[in-house]
């Protein structure tokens, strides 16, 4: 009698020792204007790390050079991951960078996926808001939904059909009337109504935003009025601070090391993570602007100025990011 074999167990993607995986860019596919999409997978064909929607990865474009991006396939899919990036000509070059080095057949070393933009589990019903190339991390969450069979409703902003990115995938979304495209020929007041669209607070909805500075902003101040913890956004860059804001660095202070007793002096012109790295206690980070967590760590007493985009106030009563983060006096102790 023939045995039946056993299913065989799917090969794990292995990571190097700095926790990193080295992937094959299996594919480059056009998606919009200015927009290229990248399939990622393991060369061994082995499976990918989980991850949740909402969640990004940090690319290693080239030495030194370091960017943040959603992923924005379907988060049950352990074979491939994908990311959607746009060339942005006034950028810090890492989009052009990408846009233009990077080729099919090619490894590129990312990280495992981190997610600081997640969906509530709690909630009974989404609104989703896409701006431009905010809709990678909102696409993921539709998908995540979807297979939930969990009510959502996804408005995508962008200024028209040659800018609106995966066309064909989200068809039928908008064929369910689930998808709302909204084109403002780069005109704001023939675009979405979010003052009409955020006016009631329904209980149990959730709303998730992400995209550019001025669709960031206007989301936030039409859903300003809605209750604490029901509103969540992800920013791609760090806002720009408020006309005659006060931007000057606050004064030194003192980073105590928990775990040696060690005191670092940090100064008004310096990052925690800079002066840390300095004294010996090096901190890794990656979007230096408090978006990306890769420096969060645990702070056990002071008063902290945190500077963040990331961390939620429960969070930031025992977490900081070193690259942002100050203490607005005294000594700051780190769980370090």
């Amino acid at each position: 009698m023939n045995a039946i074999a056993e299913p065989a167990t799917p090969v794990q993607a292995a990571t190097n020792p700095d926790g990193l995986l080295s992937l094959r860019i299996r594919q480059i596919r056009y998606e919009a204007q200015g927009i290229n999409s990248y399939e990622l997978s393991c060369p061994q064909g082995g499976e990918l790390p989980a991850f949740e929607a909402g969640a990004h990865i940090d690319v290693h474009i080239q030495p030194g050079l370091i960017r943040q991006y959603s992923l924005c396939n379907p988060p049950h899919e352990r074979h491939r991951y994908v990311i959607a990036v746009l060339r942005d000509a006034n950028g810090r070059g890492g989009s052009r960078t990408l846009h233009d080095v990077l080729q099919v057949q090619q490894q590129v070393t990312v990280s495992t996926p981190r997610n600081h933009f997640r969906l509530d589990p709690n909630a009974r019903r989404s609104i989703l808001l896409a701006g431009g190339i905010g809709i990678t991390p909102i696409k993921a969450m539709a998908h995540f939904l979807e297979s939930q069979g969990q009510p959502f409703e996804l408005h995508y902003c962008t200024r028209s059909h040659d800018t609106a990115a995966f066309g064909s995938e989200l068809l039928t979304w908008q064929e369910q009337g689930r998808l709302h495209l909204h084109l403002d020929n780069g005109n704001p007041a023939q675009g979405l109504n979010l003052q009409d669209l955020l006016a009631n607070a329904t209980e149990g909805t959730h709303v998730y935003y992400c995209g550019p500075a001025g669709f960031m902003q206007a989301c936030a101040q039409a859903s300003s009025h809605w209750p604490a913890g029901s509103v969540h956004c992800e920013h791609f860059k760090a806002p720009e601070p408020a006309p005659n804001a006060n931007t000057l660095p606050p004064g030194a202070f003192m980073a105590q090391i928990a775990s040696t007793g060690q005191c670092i002096e940090v100064a008004p012109d310096q990052s925690l993570s800079d002066a840390l790295t300095q004294a010996g206690v090096p901190i890794a980070t990656s979007c230096v602007s408090g978006l990306c967590g890769t420096c969060r760590i645990n702070y056990l007493q002071g008063d902290v100025d945190h500077q963040d985009y990331i961390l939620s106030p429960d969070e930031q009563s025992h977490c900081l990011t070193a690259c942002v983060s100050r203490a607005r006096s005294g000594v700051l102790v780190l769980d370090l």
